[in-house]
């Protein structure tokens, strides 16, 4: 010990994260470094506890008060276990060596050695550069970790409500005090009867639910948000998230992804949007095409001197956020702009006889096509499980040092693209027809009575939903509104008005002959066929 230096600071840190799992604890530390400044006679100015990970820089707020004390001079060095307790990254390493060259640290002690601006540098360095070490190969070991395990099937993560870490066989299993239950929670919910707060109040107050004990929480009731995140999670039917990838696991699934799918249709049917007070149809829906601003609505009052009454009028226009441009996109009225809407709507509208004749034909030209599907899909699954197969053998390769990481990684980034694209072919693909046919079912209706339901109803909230359904992007300039309509929509839109005359006068059977020869219709077919 340096016996000209009596003026020092005591640091004492200790990670709540796997780092330091073996490290003593900050009071055992102190203590230690108590009875080493004694034996040495030397003056503790004052003591800098903290609970923090060195792992990044600028994280840790105690660190960063001493050294800037020191630099004030209100201190000559620091005491602390060991170098790895002052940093383990390079930035925060850079900092002490820097003052410590300087002579702005004149010491640093620890249990076992001192270190002195004299000193070689390379030695405090390279030991520094060990506790940074240490951070990189702990960092790759555990990524290694956990994409073996999630290549394996299993979730790499503390496992959910139901199920219980394995930490013997590394793999997750039933938890036999609250499966069960679990279970039970979801079939309550699959009878539509009971809302969320019924339901967790079922669970607490009547079965005396509690949750899984664990090093920072848990034993004590379900809370709403963990029923929530409980019944949106893949994990129950099987499949698990991570890195927000969804991941086939080989856990014991609680139900089927059927439940799952009607579970969530439950929960978009039970939960209403909030309607604000003065709200308005159109409002964050169309765009101003001069600056790309959205459009906004207010509510001015007028007095109307001949009939000596005050009357209100709506009108839309640009917000105008864009302060470097200079937007004069002038305002609409809500009665003009829902003329051109009512408008834009009739180029959409079909008669109900074509309607029930067209899905006739569809459903008729969908019948043929289900075999041909049928083949395309086993296909499609047949190269997703051969690639699935490649994946788990370049794994089994890894795991006998055939390969190297380099190599590994390489292919198995590769291969995880092609799974990816070949599950999402797969997915398209299992849309079967009956779903196919009830949307375009719901498309014709809405192209039948859009114009009615619009013009007839008062109701902000329906004129603002069928507004969405027929547009995907809208804008206004100068005062005239440009609908880009959906995909669907085209066909009907290039039917022109003679032919839907035809279409009201022609009995269902002289619409063969009628499609035919008419080009307009034959296109509509094509595109809602495909």
């Amino acid at each position: 010990m340096n016996n000209k230096i009596k003026r020092y600071f005591i640091y004492a840190r200790k990670s709540s994260e796997n780092e330091d799992r073996q490290m003593q604890s900050i009071e055992d530390q102190i203590n230690k470094l108590k009875n080493l400044s004694i034996n040495s006679d030397i003056e503790i100015i004052k003591i800098f506890k903290e609970s923090k990970s060195a792992k990044k820089p600028d994280n840790r707020p105690e660190f960063n008060k001493m050294l800037d004390e020191i630099e004030n001079g209100k201190a000559d060095g620091i005491l602390c276990w060991q170098v790895n307790r002052l940093t383990r990254n390079p930035v925060d390493s850079g900092r002490i060596s820097w003052m410590l060259q300087n002579n702005i640290i004149k010491s640093i002690q620890t249990i076992e050695k001192e270190y002195l601006p004299s000193d070689n540098v390379i030695l405090f360095n390279v030991e520094s550069g060990m506790a940074n070490q240490f951070i990189i190969d702990l960092r790759k070991n555990t990524i290694r970790g956990i994409e073996s395990k999630i290549d394996k099937g299993w979730f790499p993560a503390l496992a959910p409500q139901g199920y219980l870490n394995d930490i013997v066989n590394k793999t997750i299993v039933k938890d036999p005090e609250r499966f069960k239950l679990v279970e039970k929670i979801w079939k309550l919910m699959l009878t539509k009867k009971y809302s969320i707060r019924k339901l967790l109040n079922i669970v607490n107050n009547d079965w005396g639910y509690t949750t899984r004990k664990t090093k920072r929480g848990g034993n004590k009731p379900m809370s709403q948000s963990e029923l929530y995140k409980l019944l949106k999670n893949p994990f129950y039917y099987g499949y698990f998230k991570y890195d927000n990838k969804l991941y086939k696991g080989k856990h014991k699934p609680m139900i089927t992804i059927d439940d799952f799918n009607r579970v969530q249709e439950i929960f978009k049917k039970t939960t209403k949007p909030r309607i604000r007070k003065n709200s308005f149809s159109f409002t964050g829906i169309i765009t101003c095409s001069n600056c790309g601003c959205l459009i906004t609505a207010e509510t001015k009052r007028k007095h109307i001197k001949s009939e000596n009454k005050h009357k209100d009028y709506t009108y839309y226009r640009c917000t105008r956020k864009k302060r470097e441009i200079n937007c004069k996109e002038p305002s609409i009225t809500l009665d003009e702009l829902e003329k051109q809407i009512a408008k834009e709507i009739e180029k959409y509208t079909i008669p109900e006889e074509f309607k029930n004749w067209a899905l006739n034909v569809i459903k008729d030209l969908n019948s043929k096509e289900v075999n041909d599907r049928e083949k395309i899909y086993k296909m499609l699954n047949k190269k997703y499980l051969a690639l699935q197969k490649q994946l788990d053998n370049l794994t089994k390769m890894r795991l006998k040092e055939l390969i190297d990481d380099e190599e590994f990684i390489k292919e198995k980034n590769s291969l995880k693209k092609e799974i990816k694209q070949a599950r999402q072919k797969l997915n398209q693909n299992q849309d079967n027809s009956e779903n196919w046919i009830d949307k375009i079912e719901k498309a014709f209706n809405f192209a039948v009575n859009a114009k009615k339901v619009f013009t007839n109803t008062k109701d902000i909230n329906i004129k603002r939903e069928v507004l969405n359904t027929i547009g995907q992007t809208y804008t206004l300039h100068n005062k005239k509104l440009k609908i880009t309509p959906q995909e669907w929509l085209i066909p009907i839109s290039n039917l022109t008005k003679k032919d839907k005359k035809l279409m009201r006068g022609l009995e269902l059977r002289d619409f063969t002959q009628y499609k035919s020869k008419n080009k307009a219709l034959n296109l509509a077919f094509t595109r809602w066929g495909e």
